[in-house]
C-alpha cells in the first residue's frame, strides 16, 4: 500500500510517499505537482510506465526483468 501526503511548513511545501519497508521519500512540490501525483497513484486509470491496478502484469516477465 502507497500513503501520499501533503506536508507544509512555513516556507515550503512537500509530498511525502510512504511505503512499508522503505524510508520514506518527502521532496518540495506545487500544488499542481502534488495533485498530479495523485492523479496517478490513486490508480484512476492505465498510465503509460506506471504499475498500478489497471496494469495489466505477466508476472514472468516481471521475475524475468527483475533477475536481469
Amino acid at each position: 500500500m502507497i500513503v501520499i501526503r501533503r506536508m507544509v511548513d512555513r516556507e515550503r511545501a512537500y509530498t511525502a510517499i510512504f511505503l512499508p519497508g522503505e524510508p520514506a521519500k518527502i521532496f518540495p512540490t506545487t500544488d499542481y505537482e502534488h495533485a498530479r501525483i495523485l492523479q496517478i497513484y490513486k490508480q484512476d486509470r492505465l498510465h503509460a510506465g506506471i504499475l498500478n491496478d489497471f496494469t495489466d502484469l505477466n508476472f514472468d516477465e516481471l521475475r524475468r526483468l527483475s533477475s536481469s
